[in-house]
């Protein structure tokens, strides 16, 4: 598929085949700076959330980590990002993935 025919689902059936889960923290990270438009809230938040990295990673479920990458591709979506971020996550080997069983 071209890139710049990217959608969200298009892009969401990406992230989410082979059993993908998120990238691995430092690429979510990577993912989560390129974002356009982030902002933090008054009450110390970020808007969309931050990835759940560091000592998040170990207390939420697999599912929370998707959940939270959705946000971030909804997100990207509306700041006409797809394809960015699509150019992005396309180009991360597997190893760069966390996987179902794996986080």
């Amino acid at each position: 598929m071209s890139t710049s025919s990217e959608t969200f689902n298009s892009l969401w059936d990406y992230c989410t085949a082979n059993q993908r889960v998120v990238p691995m923290p430092q690429k979510w990270s990577a993912l989560y700076q390129k974002l356009k438009g982030t902002w933090q809230k008054p009450t110390g938040g970020w808007e969309p959330p931050i990835p759940l990295i560091l000592a998040a990673w170990h207390d939420t479920s697999a599912l929370e980590k998707q959940l939270r990458l959705r946000e971030h591709l909804q997100w990207a979506e509306k700041q006409d990002q797809l394809q960015e971020i699509g150019i992005f996550l396309r180009a991360l080997d597997e190893k760069d993935w966390c996987h179902l069983g794996e986080s």
